[in-house]
């Protein structure tokens, strides 16, 4: 006959950091039964001398096993279904980090067989999240803007290149030139108690038939001016200053002397921006096509910046208003899934992130990574409570189309189905509420800043590859966690 189970009392209580604290009974005839069936197992399954196995009487098994030891493995088994039944009969929402909050040796010394027994629990629950308004915002963005000289950049970058480099006599050196020379550096430091200053090379300042292309930033500060304007045979001494974040702490912002010998000077022939020269750097038969891809790229590259813009201008409105105590369960996974993320990326380069993330050096990424898990975690409650309010929901079909198309993309290796599905839900979920939330707010599109570059030039602007057709497929951020660590 299977044991009838009589509601379980449960009294609850809020604990600050999204925790509920349980106060359960396990009531006296269960544990009376529970006791009985460790004491029936125990005289079935010991070997003892002198009895055979199964035979074993009670009193012996007392004896021999001890009624503290008995209570204890009544209870290690008991408070874990107990506990699971409350939550479960209570309709508890547990994210995890269940914590038995009774001192395990107290509740064994306390445990009377066929006596009522009281022990207390904690759990992190889905934390109530408060938003001051859902809709109704006003909010500045920066609008980006298409940048059509950018389109001459790439093109210019991809001449240079390609360009040949052809010996030049009769003329001094000039911006954009190759030039090869000779140099050695020194800086004086002062010296101590007013004794003479002291004179030191530069450790790794010296070169020979040295290879320099002159265009700005492109040596120390102050190098590149100071070449240009000399001969072939000129011997000059260049002053420099190293930048204050000079990766050499003793060179930071040391004024340094640069004594430079120019061997050669060369310039550069750019070859013709032509048909022939779109076909050779990108898949486009004239130079007309491939302008209007790049035209096209970055005007998508401005509106994707100016989107992104006004969608951190809507959350951080949004935030502002956002009352929730977040729970540890979600903030640790959070960490987790970072930390998994920067091992993916270390992996997908080559790198062995087995070898290199040693367990001090995740305790410290741990620690590291915890405020923005915890930004991320406080952005995703409150656009999930937006989409509750809003009654938001994602398309089934479309999020079924999104997981295979993925899945086919990386062959099946490394992506777990359900997970992915869970952070492609995510995801679109978000995207829907970010959509509702520009519908329902008004967005003032202003300039941007100075120090702001519209329509932020990417690496893969600089490379052949810059025009194909279409760019690889790379799955969406949040998808990642989807990915086995």
């Amino acid at each position: 006959m299977s044991e009838t189970r009589t509601p379980i009392k449960v009294t609850q209580e809020k604990l600050a950091g999204s925790q509920v604290s349980l106060e359960i009974a396990i009531s006296a005839d269960r544990s009376r039964h529970a006791y009985e069936q460790v004491i029936t197992k125990h005289m079935h399954s010991a070997q003892i001398p002198g009895f055979r196995k199964g035979k074993v009487p009670r009193q012996v098994v007392l004896q021999r096993f001890g009624v503290a030891y008995l209570k204890a493995v009544v209870l290690e088994d008991l408070v874990q279904k107990v506990l699971e039944e409350a939550i479960q009969q209570e309709e508890i929402p547990v994210l995890g980090n269940l914590q038995l909050r009774s001192v395990f040796e107290d509740l064994v010394g306390a445990f009377e067989p066929g006596a009522e027994l009281t022990f207390v629990a904690s759990a992190d629950i889905l934390p109530e999240v408060t938003l001051e308004k859902l809709q109704g915002f006003e909010v500045e963005a920066e609008e980006v803007l298409f940048d059509s000289q950018k389109v001459e950049s790439v093109l210019r970058e991809q001449q240079n290149a390609r360009a040949t480099l052809v010996p030049v006599e009769g003329r001094a050196a000039s911006p954009e030139d190759v030039v090869i020379v000779d140099f050695a550096g020194r800086y004086t430091l002062a010296g101590e108690d007013e004794s003479e200053p002291v004179e030191k090379e530069i450790e790794g300042g010296s070169s020979t038939d040295f290879q320099l292309e002159l265009v700005e930033n492109q040596f120390i500060p102050g190098f590149v001016e100071g070449v240009v304007g000399m001969a072939v045979g000129d011997t000059r001494e260049i002053p420099v200053t190293f930048p204050t974040d000079y990766f050499q702490k003793e060179l930071a912002g040391q004024a340094a002397v640069f004594t430079v010998t120019l061997n050669e000077i060369k310039a550069k022939e750019l070859p013709a921006l032509d048909d022939e020269f779109a076909q050779e750097i990108s898949e486009f038969e004239t130079l007309e096509a491939l302008r209007q891809f790049l035209e096209e790229r970055y005007q998508k590259e401005a509106q994707s910046q100016t989107d992104a813009n006004i969608e951190a201008a809507l959350i951080e409105a949004l935030l502002q208003g956002l009352e929730v105590e977040l729970p540890e369960t979600l903030i640790r996974d959070e960490v987790n899934f970072l930390i998994n993320q920067t091992a993916y990326q270390l992996q997908s380069q080559g790198i062995d992130a087995k070898k290199l993330m040693t367990a001090e050096i995740i305790d410290g990424m741990r620690d590291r990574t915890r405020p923005e898990a915890e930004a991320r975690v406080r952005r995703t409650l409150a656009l999930a409570e937006v989409a509750k309010q809003a009654s938001l929901s994602i398309d089934k079909k479309a999020l079924e189309a999104k997981v295979q198309e993925l899945l086919q993309q990386k062959d099946g290796k490394n992506l777990d189905p359900e997970r992915l599905r869970a952070a492609l839900s995510e995801e679109m979920l978000q995207e829907q509420v970010l959509s509702w939330l520009k519908e329902h707010s008004q967005v003032t599109l202003v300039p941007p800043k100075a120090d702001v570059t519209p329509a932020t030039e990417s690496e893969d602007a600089k490379r052949p590859e810059l025009a194909t057709q279409s760019a690889p497929s790379q799955p969406p951020q949040e998808a990642e966690k989807a990915s086995e660590s």
